[in-house]
């Protein structure tokens, strides 16, 4: 009996140790650094924590997978972990780690779209970054529309430029849905801020103008002054006559120089031939432009015309501009106006 007790007795004495010993491993195991903190860490998508521990030891992150499991299962860490690419260099130890890995915090990349350019620059633009998985590439433009659920409708004009944010695995069409979300909303917070002045019957109609602004805008400043003309030229029946719209309708045939015989070749985009605006936007208009478009202001302006420094001469009479467009754009010499596609148009052609 007594030899049972001692047996006993040194069992849960060795116990203890063990115990004690094990724990003081673990919490030194815890609070130890990270090592090989410069690569990154991908977890894919359906794998779970005793994955996400084999691997990290594989890399040499951590030195044992049982203790990170332990510490996520202790805590009830170990069926939260979200996919993606982590970067290591902010974390320091296992707790950190794990934390990270739970809130998701990816690693985030960015991306601009710029005022001004096509859907079709927008394309060929997403397209070449190879952080983005392709999509776009195999999808006609009617496509992409469709599955953005418009089917039918033009995609020009339709995606805001700004700077967006996506993750490994993302794709580019991912960044083009974004585009197209957030230009749905600014179109329709201008359309429902917009002035009584407003010369458009839909939504639609202010991002066709507004991708006009934006084309024939080179200082900021002057968004909603040229809006102002362009509002006036429609309030009296007068036509656009703005050159941005002419080129766009000459496609890939036009090289850099617009001529006398482009502006009386009459196309839908052409605003020189036709009266009001052409069928669709002409590029894609930033936040600026369609605030501009929807809040012109109240000016007697109908003409305008470059002055060579990105600014504009406005005038309210054919016969000042005339002058304006000899003094700015022929030198002061008087003779037959040609247009300059470097400069805002509105000059009577």
């Amino acid at each position: 009996m007594k030899l049972f007790r001692i047996i006993r007795l040194s069992f849960y004495a060795v116990f203890s140790v063990v115990v004690v010993g094990g724990y003081i491993v673990y919490v030194n195991a815890l609070s130890e650094p990270l090592e090989n903190r410069e690569q990154s860490l991908v977890i894919p998508n359906g794998v779970g924590i005793s994955w996400l521990a084999s691997h990290l030891e594989k890399q040499g992150v951590i030195g044992n997978r049982y203790v990170f499991r332990a510490y996520a299962w202790l805590n009830k860490r170990d069926t939260s972990i979200k996919a993606g690419e982590y970067t290591l260099v902010d974390v320091d130890n296992i707790p950190d780690l794990v934390t990270k890995v739970e809130q998701g915090k990816v690693i985030q990349y960015s991306i601009t779209l710029v005022e001004g350019k096509t859907f079709k620059d927008y394309r060929a633009f997403l397209s070449s970054q190879r952080l983005l998985k392709s999509v776009l590439e195999s999808m006609s433009d009617a496509e992409i529309m469709r599955k953005l659920g418009v089917p039918g409708k033009k995609p020009e004009g339709l995606f805001a430029p700004q700077t967006y944010f996506f993750q490994k695995g993302d794709s580019d069409y991912d960044v083009l849905k974004q585009a197209f979300d957030r230009q749905a909303q600014v179109a329709e917070q201008a359309w429902q801020s917009r002035a009584d002045a407003v010369q458009l019957k839909t939504k639609y109609e202010l991002l066709i103008l507004a991708s006009i602004i934006e084309k024939e805008t080179g200082a900021a400043f002057e968004r909603s002054t040229i809006s102002g003309v362009f509002t006036n030229r429609m309030r009296i029946g007068m036509k656009l006559q703005t050159d941005p719209t002419v080129i766009y309708g000459m496609g890939d045939s036009y090289k850099g120089n617009i001529r006398r015989k482009d502006l009386r070749t009459d196309t839908e985009y052409n605003t020189y031939t036709r009266y009001g605006l052409p069928p669709t936007p002409i590029a894609m208009p930033g936040e600026a432009a369609i605030n501009a478009a929807a809040n012109p202001e109240q000016t007697k302006s109908l003409y305008f015309v470059g002055k060579g420094d990105g600014t504009h001469y406005f005038s309210e009479t054919l016969k000042e501009h005339n002058n304006a467009v000899i003094k700015y754009q022929l030198g002061g010499k008087p003779r037959a106006f040609s247009s300059n596609p470097n400069a805002a148009s509105g000059a009577e052609k």
